[in-house]
């Protein structure tokens, strides 16, 4: 069996490699976060907003709740962005850091790394084209979501992403953006023109629609039956093909659009021609182009309120755990006359910058709303309501399955782990990720609802391996880093709560944990990781 070792040969010197990257101080430095230039800086936008706040809390008789110290903040920001808490390497790196604008500066920080175009694309992705399965639906899906990815880590226009999907022609491997179209499929492969209206919709004007199928919207009045089947008509050009995703004629002036209906319960097969139509404001339609590059300036169009409004609510809710309008995709119809919200002031910065998604997460995180504690000691339930309604206090919201994965990985190690990590590391996560998402149970697109914990939830966290491998003490370990490189055992518990939660110990936790310390090193550090892990507060956007 000697050709046994020979093949463990690689394997043993993959370990090593990763051994010698991640060996090293906990207090390991990183590259400074970067100066903000004049013209890029959101002063003047963050007073605007933090004022329409506290006129809001003036006008309800609330007073907020104090601020959250900067760890906190720092936790909140990279569970947003990158999907896990942050590494201890990047905590010491920001504490040493005491420039102005600590904060500002490091999202920009975040804004250009990899983990936040995987992440976040990951999160818009699910609302253009849902979780569902189907034929080579997950390899579609990717390719959409690594355009994303790129997309947002060239700080591109939300308007021109968002045209470039609805309009996309093309192979859907060098055209990603036309999978937003290729997944809207029917079992006999052809396009789905009401779903695509439906999640068109949805996902650009915040508004979901799907019960005009059959019937007029009961709430909003913008939206009848018509108004759906004129939407979808938008896309009945469009067909799939080996050539990739093309309109089947491209004389489009000429083509009557046929879309075809349930009629009593089963498919008109003659069909009939329905005129492509706006539920409001067709003068916003471009007289030339094809049918769905007129649709896309339609949706993105200067003056639809209804873009910015959407994209602004479900980037704040991604943000936070939940949208300032409940649910994200119920926004009502933004009034002509009406005076600007904060939906509108966030939509305004949005538009007058460049439609960049970097400009709301920037604005967002700055805000006083966001930089609020959770932590709430009123006692009257009615003002607790209130204070929850109006954004007086920081919401908890429990954690995505993704980012408890993500958190469990981070913080088993000192350093970041990213697109500089080794590839045995990186290859560990993703694989880690998929099987705990599936044993824990994905949120799906309606992910910014509020999730309620199961009990088979809490018993994989406590009992499956993925906790166990986290904490363990090891070669490659984090908990067995902290062990090499801390200074006595009063470090060994800081940089352990540093790394599950975002924090240093109270006086009493400290005081227990060194008890414990006394006695078998080693597996007390094991027991403080897990512990960690499955308390409460690490399970929480707190």
């Amino acid at each position: 069996m000697r050709w046994v070792s020979w093949l463990s040969i690689p394997v043993l010197l993959l370990l090593l490699v990763a051994v010698v990257q991640t060996a090293g101080s906990v207090e390991a430095p990183l590259t400074a976060a970067p100066e903000i230039p004049a013209q890029q800086r959101l002063d003047t936008a963050v007073q605007r907003l933090n004022q329409r706040f506290r006129q809001r809390w003036q006008q309800a008789g609330l007073q907020p709740v104090a601020q959250a110290d900067d760890l906190t903040v720092f936790r909140r920001v990279s569970l947003a962005l990158f999907g896990c808490v942050p590494a201890l390497a990047e905590i010491r790196a920001f504490e040493q850091d005491q420039q102005p604008d600590r904060l500002d500066r490091w999202i920009v920080r975040m804004l250009r790394d990899d983990r936040f175009g995987r992440y976040f694309a990951d999160r818009l992705a699910r609302s253009l084209t849902g979780v569902e399965q189907g034929p080579l639906f997950i390899f579609r899906r990717d390719r959409l979501r690594d355009w994303l990815a790129q997309q947002l880590l060239a700080d591109a226009a939300w308007g021109q992403m968002t045209r470039d999907l609805i309009a996309a022609e093309g192979l859907w491997t060098d055209q990603p953006a036309a999978n937003f179209l290729t997944i809207a499929r029917m079992e006999n492969e052809e396009l789905d023109e009401t779903k695509l209206a439906g999640r068109t919709v949805r996902a650009f004007l915040g508004q979901r629609i799907d019960c005009a199928q059959c019937h007029d919207h009961p709430f909003d009045p913008f939206w009848k039956q018509g108004h759906f089947e004129g939407f979808a008509a938008w896309y009945c050009q469009a067909t799939v093909s080996l050539a990739g995703v093309t309109d089947f004629d491209r004389d489009k002036s000429q083509q009557p659009v046929v879309y075809r209906i349930m009629d009593g319960g089963a498919e008109d097969k003659t069909g009939r021609v329905v005129d492509p139509n706006v539920p409001f404001h067709a003068e916003w339609l471009p007289d030339q182009g094809s049918l769905r590059t007129r649709l896309a300036a339609w949706v993105t169009h200067p003056e639809n309120r209804r873009f910015e409004r959407a994209i602004a609510n479900r980037v704040w809710g991604l943000m936070a755990g939940r949208p300032l309008h409940e649910p994200v995709d119920d926004l009502p119809h933004p009034s002509d006359h009406s005076e600007p919200d904060v939906l509108d002031l966030l939509g305004t910065e949005f538009r007058t910058r460049g439609e960049r998604l970097s400009v709301l997460i920037r604005l967002i995180a700055l805000s006083q709303p966001f930089q609020l504690s959770s932590e709430n000691p009123e006692q009257d339930s009615a003002l607790l309501q209130a204070q929850e309604e109006q954004w007086a206090v920081f919401p908890l919201v429990r954690l995505r399955p993704e980012q408890v994965i993500g958190s469990l990985f981070q913080a088993g190690r000192v350093r970041a782990v990213d697109q500089n990590s080794h590839p045995l590391i990186r290859f560990q996560k993703l694989t880690s990720e998929n099987d705990f998402i599936q044993e824990y149970g994905d949120a799906g697109e309606d992910e910014l609802n509020a999730q309620a914990g199961t009990i088979s939830q809490s018993l994989l966290k406590m009992n499956g391996r993925f906790t166990s491998d986290s904490a363990k003490v090891d070669l490659l370990s984090g908990p067995a880093e902290v062990l090499r490189f801390s200074t006595d055992d009063t470090a060994v518990i800081e940089n352990s709560f540093l790394m599950c939660l975002t924090r240093r110990p109270t006086a009493d936790e400290q005081t227990y944990f060194l008890q414990q310390l006394k006695t078998n090193r080693t597996q007390s550090v094991e027991d403080l990781f897990w512990a960690l892990f499955n308390s409460p507060e690490f399970s929480w956007n707190h």
